[in-house]
């Protein structure tokens, strides 16, 4: 398996099986092409920078499978709405809605050629009941119902995220920050620690939070 060699589902399956992960093989098939339009697309945009598809697959798409585990294990609704917002690269919802496909699904980001890339790939891999909204979080909040449930990875400081998405959250609803610390001891009033889980990535620890209102 040379390094750069596009992928299989054969590679991606065996590189995943070393992450403990065995995804279904229509999961993988999703998975696979994912990848493919990632590194296709990297070559005349930056969406992930100079990683291989191996980097690429163990250290940003692997979080999406731990999310996979961790969203399946909160009470949320059997139908979710569910507002990603900053998804650049389609990170973490894209390789996400392979595997986790309850309720509806927004991919939100200003940037018109990332916004092309997610619809294009949402499109290429017939992912359903997922949308790309190209524009400013601020109009798609105004737009749009409360979420049951927003996911942010490095959209902006999380202070910062409570306060503007806070009010767009349904009562109960939940807000889960993909991170590198722990959950601060000085969590904004009004807020609570519903769960914490961390994990490793190479040699990285990265957690996610499940926040919720108090």
């Amino acid at each position: 398996m040379k390094k750069n060699d596009s992928p299989t589902v054969a590679d991606v399956a065996s590189l995943l099986k070393r992450e403990g992960f065995t995804p279904s093989e229509t999961e993988l098939e999703a998975l696979t092409g994912y990848l493919t339009l990632v590194m296709k697309w990297n070559k005349v945009m930056n969406l992930v920078g100079p990683y291989s598809w191996q980097d690429v697959l163990t250290i940003l798409i692997i979080d999406s499978l731990h999310l996979n585990e961790f969203l399946r294990s909160l009470p949320l609704p059997v139908t979710p709405t569910t507002w990603d917002f900053g998804a650049g690269a389609g990170l973490p919802g894209i390789p996400l809605r392979a595997l986790w496909q309850e309720g509806q699904y927004y991919l939100v980001d200003v940037r018109e050629k990332r916004a092309m890339f997610m619809e294009q790939t949402v499109k290429r891999l017939r992912i359903r009941n997922t949308d790309v909204y190209k524009g400013r979080v601020e109009d798609f909040m105004d737009e749009h119902e409360p979420a049951d449930l927003m996911l942010s990875r490095a959209f902006m400081p999380w202070k910062k995220l409570l306060e503007l998405v806070g009010p767009n959250i349904k009562p109960q609803g939940r807000i889960v920050i993909l991170a590198l610390e722990t959950v601060p001891a000085d969590l904004t009033e009004g807020w609570s620690v519903e769960k914490e889980i961390f994990y490793k990535v190479g040699k990285d620890t990265r957690y996610f939070w499940s926040l919720v209102k108090a």
